[in-house]
């Protein structure tokens, strides 16, 4: 017997601290319940925007119904500029990738800072970075930025060990650094062609831990005032910030005493989850050892901190735009003290298609929808909160995951898995207000396979769609004009997953997967230069006829060689186009011929290891 709608009351607490009250009874909209259904009631249509909590009060029931009630902002933030329809352009780094005279062989924070001084002063409006989640620094050759330990939390290579505070102050650093030994091995860091990571992690943790020491005589034990921003710093970090530090500090130990220690399922069994006994033992018995990697992570947080707030100073529109990962290895940190968001027993990769038969997985659990919802999606809120501090923009990487991911049973290959479906207006809606609390724009990568039914979402969802020229061609093959790409857009010539502009001209990417053993037989690979050239047939066609071809270039494709005038003329094309935004890369100013990473591929390459092929100060010294 359904019960009268007078025994009902409810009471709405705002976020921002304001009480609401009222009987069902006078605000009923419609009562379904004699089919079934719900009884539907009206709350006040004035609520602010925010993560509300609603009680339903019932006569003789002791405790109230409840649920978190979230009000939202019908589309993302977009910055004034863009909104006003002015066109904004910058270049997206793969931030190790930067060298300079100064840093310790790989790009870091202080990079950063250098590069968008330069950018700035040559009106560009944002610096796209790769993600900068946190990795394994106790396993530095582990260097996908795409399979992250944890993605709330930064990579600490990327410090800038020279301008931490504690470094001018540190005697023994000053010693270490300033012998000759090392600063040979600094100039040999720097010098290689690739990242060494391993060197790299060396040389920075030599030093790190002793501005550590400084830190704690100089602020922690006399509680000054920059001891109470790193406190503050750790209690807004709460448990997310222990499971990293205490992850981290575990993973070093183990790591000295054995070089086959990659991740916690190869860990001691005491040590294997972040709740064990054991490890719960060791945090207390080295509060130490684990407030340093809390440090090193406030470090970094304010570094790229201050990369922003110079953006700022300087008047980009946006500053950094950050990369949000699709997901996080089944190794680290964020994995090991999972309290039932993951789903462990599954990974997520991409399903079988023509150019992949296999299908691929990616070696990253999923997300569990129903954990989200049931936990009013907790996890994901942290998440975005994580990920839009200090920047102007956040690109999700594979957005189309926010409706679905394909997963892939542990222990499967990717033909056995399924598209499982996530509840995307909730999450979109989320990503709105977020977005408009961090007034940070969104940016959602959405090549590949695209269901229908997500392309309007994201587009009534403020969130700009990203457009890679070589892969906008229309039904007959030929190219098309950027003038038609969507205003809610960013647009590319290029993107890290793919060879330089050179690299794709000259067929480097073809004639090295022939080197690497990437094509079956050499009439796939035949197939493959047939399809090339004709391919840069209809980009030399699309150039010339929107009038960008310069004189003295040739108009067939066979004969014309990638050149800076070229180069030039593919991406004033591009930019003369319709998107909002406009990403350019370094490699393709420099003529770089070697990309950054080869998908497919693990041992074949040294995926995200390539550096620039100058310093920043010779790149910007040398425009005329």
């Amino acid at each position: 017997m359904s019960a009268r709608e007078s025994d009902f009351s409810w009471r709405l607490e705002t976020e921002q601290g304001e009480v609401l009250e009222g009987y069902l009874q006078s605000q009923i909209v419609r009562d379904e319940r004699a089919e079934g259904g719900p009884l539907v009631f009206a709350l006040p249509n004035n609520l602010p925007w925010g993560y509300h909590k609603l009680y339903l009060e019932r006569k003789r029931r002791k405790a109230p119904y409840e649920m978190t009630l979230i009000r939202t902002p019908r589309a993302c933030y977009k910055q004034s500029a863009i909104d006003d329809g002015k066109k904004l352009w910058g270049p997206s780094i793969q931030l190790y990738t930067l060298r300079t005279q100064h840093n310790w062989g790989i790009g870091d924070f202080g990079d950063l800072k250098q590069l968008v001084a330069d950018i700035a002063a040559r009106g560009g409006d944002f610096v796209g970075l790769n993600p900068i989640h946190s990795l394994f620094p106790a396993n530095p050759e582990g260097a996908s930025p795409y399979s992250p330990s944890s993605r709330r939390w930064l990579n600490i290579l990327y410090i800038d060990v020279s301008s931490v505070a504690e470094f001018a102050l540190s005697a023994d650093a000053q010693q270490i650094v300033g012998g000759s030994e090392f600063q040979a091995r600094l100039q040999k860091a720097r010098e290689s062609h690739w990242v060494n990571y391993t060197e790299v992690a060396e040389l920075k943790m030599s030093v790190l831990p002793l501005l550590f020491d400084e830190f704690k005589s100089r602020h922690l034990d006399k509680q000054s005032e920059r001891a109470k921003l790193f406190l503050d710093f750790v209690e807004a970090g709460g448990e997310s910030l222990l499971h990293q530090a205490a992850f981290d500090a575990i993973h070093a130990e183990l790591h000295a005493e054995d070089s086959n220690m990659w991740g916690w399922p190869v860990f001691p069994e005491k040590y294997r989850r972040f709740e064990n006994a054991a490890t719960q033992k060791y945090i207390a018995d080295n509060q130490d050892k684990v407030q340093l990697y809390m440090y090193l992570q406030w470090i970094a947080d304010v570094q790229i901190n201050e990369a922003q707030a110079l953006a700022e100073e300087k008047g980009m529109a946006v500053g950094l735009y950050r990369d949000l990962a699709v997901g996080v290895a089944d190794s680290g940190s964020e994995t090991w003290a999972d309290n039932g968001n993951l789903v462990m027993d599954a990974s997520i990769g991409a399903p079988p298609d023509i150019l992949g038969p296999l299908g691929q997985n990616w070696g990253l659990p999923p997300l569990n929808p129903q954990v989200l919802q049931a936990t009013s999606y907790d996890a994901y809120i942290k998440l975005l909160r994580a990920n839009m501090k200090h920047c102007g923009s956040l690109r999700i990487d594979h957005v189309l995951g926010l409706l679905r991911l394909w997963w892939i049973p542990k222990g499967e290959n990717a033909t056995k898995g399924a598209y499982i479906y996530y509840p995307v207006e909730d999450m979109l809606a989320i990503l709105a207000l977020e977005s408009h609390r961090h007034q940070c724009s969104v940016i959602g990568e959405d090549l590949g396979t695209v269901p229908d039914e997500i392309v309007e979402i994201l587009r009534d969802a403020g969130v700009h769609s990203y457009k890679v020229f070589f892969f906008e061609t229309a039904e007959d093959g030929g190219f098309i004009s950027p003038e038609h790409y969507a205003d809610q857009s960013m647009s590319a010539l290029c993107t890290h997953d793919m060879p330089t502009l050179r690299g794709f001209w000259h067929c480097d990417d073809l004639k090295m997967g022939r080197e690497i053993g990437l094509y079956p037989n050499e009439e796939q690979l035949a197939g493959l230069f047939d399809d090339r050239l004709e391919c840069k047939q209809g980009i030399i066609d699309s150039v010339a006829w929107h009038g960008y071809l310069p004189e003295g270039v040739g108009r067939d494709a066979s004969l014309v060689p990638m050149d800076a005038y070229l180069s030039e003329a593919l991406q004033l094309h591009v930019a003369a186009g319709s998107s909002a935004l406009l990403s350019v890369q370094l490699e393709d100013w420099l003529e770089m011929d070697k990309p950054v990473n080869i998908p497919g591929t693990v041992n074949e390459y040294p995926n995200w290891r390539r550096k620039l092929s100058m310093n920043l100060e010779e790149i910007f010294a040398q425009e005329g």
